[in-house]
């Protein structure tokens, strides 16, 4: 029986700002059933683009089971505020959220900020690693069930479930406790985009704390090979998605799609850039989905409620869940958030 694959599409959507739009492009998205969209995002100066986390925050209460995954950059910024914003999207969203790690490597944005230069690629991405890992620590720093809500006491937390994260790191100290729950997901789903012969630093930062890779390849073959090494580095768990540029303008095209997804192996699905998202993501829910389903490629229904149940991850439990607690004389910053 034919192993059902796994689907995103790119929302991006140049010109276009209005909330009514992308919400459009979700929900078809949605009628796919496909797994989650992205949307692009950078701190460059370009007129009529959205901010990616705020979007998709407007989107989550108009869409019901799609995967929202914003573009979310690494550079200057702080890790503690991106796991907080990234974790409040997995909230709004019951579980739907997902990040994609982006840097910026521009003069422009650098001096838009004013802090520092700009900095080598490779140091950009360890940079990233960093605040990935900084970001998934502040995310276990609270116990799933380190919320009491216990009105006759007035006890909203227990304070020997929250931890500090302790991260040192070359270009970020964090101490933590986060000042927001655990994500509904545990860790929200982390996304890396990379091309088949991508920087080194690129590439680590995914085979370590990536759940997705949307991967570009130049031909099958070669995504089959970058899919095989990725995989023995990472192990199974990770998901990767072949980047596929579709343009559904009639029914061949259409077809053509088909068979090129049936015919492609090695992954575990496909990443979609429609050139016409509008008109793309329609036609792959009322032509293409029904056909990939027929095959046994694509899902009827969604049987879950997360992206990690999407993707078929494990939601992971905290790191700190079975630490002994510290002593009460130095928890004082966690005692300062039941406050």
């Amino acid at each position: 029986m034919p192993r059902q694959l796994h689907f995103s599409a790119a929302l991006d959507s140049p010109g276009h700002v209005r909330a009514d739009h992308y919400s459009a492009l979700a929900l078809a998205a949605e009628r796919a059933t496909l797994d989650f969209v992205t949307l692009d995002d950078s701190f460059a100066a370009a007129p009529h683009r959205p901010d990616a986390l705020a979007t998709f925050s407007r989107l989550a209460p108009v869409t019901d089971r799609i995967g929202l995954v914003p573009t979310v950059t690494t550079t200057h910024t702080e890790p503690f505020h991106t796991s907080i914003s990234v974790n409040t999207l997995d909230w709004v969203s019951e579980g739907r959220a997902g990040w994609q790690v982006a840097v910026s490597d521009s003069e422009e944005e650098a001096r838009a900020f004013g802090r520092r230069e700009t900095a080598p690629a490779a140091d950009l991405w360890a940079e990233a690693a960093e605040a990935v890992d900084a970001a998934a620590r502040l995310w276990d720093s609270w116990e799933d069930d380190a919320e009491i809500r216990d009105v006759a006491t007035g006890r909203f937390i227990d304070r020997d479930k929250l931890h500090y994260t302790d991260f040192q790191g070359r270009y970020f100290s964090v101490r933590g406790p986060s000042i927001t729950p655990r994500p509904p997901q545990g860790r929200p789903v982390v996304v890396v985009a990379l091309t088949a012969d991508d920087l080194p630093e690129r590439t680590a930062l995914a085979v370590r704390y990536a759940d997705v890779v949307l991967l570009d390849a130049p031909g099958p073959e070669e995504a089959r090979a970058v899919a095989d090494r990725l995989r023995l580095q990472a192990g199974e768990q990770l998901r990767i998605l072949l980047r596929l540029d579709v343009a559904l303008a009639d029914e061949a095209a259409a077809q053509a799609l088909t068979e090129r997804i049936a015919a492609t192996g090695g992954v575990d699905g496909f990443h979609l850039v429609p050139a016409d998202p509008g008109r793309d993501l329609a036609a792959f829910a009322e032509r293409v989905a029904p056909a990939l389903r027929a095959r046994g490629l694509l899902r009827a229904d969604y049987t879950g409620r997360t992206l990690r149940d999407h993707l078929g991850l494990a939601r992971p439990a905290s790191r700190y869940a079975a630490t002994v607690p510290a002593p009460a004389a130095t928890r004082s910053p966690a005692a300062e958030v039941t406050r």
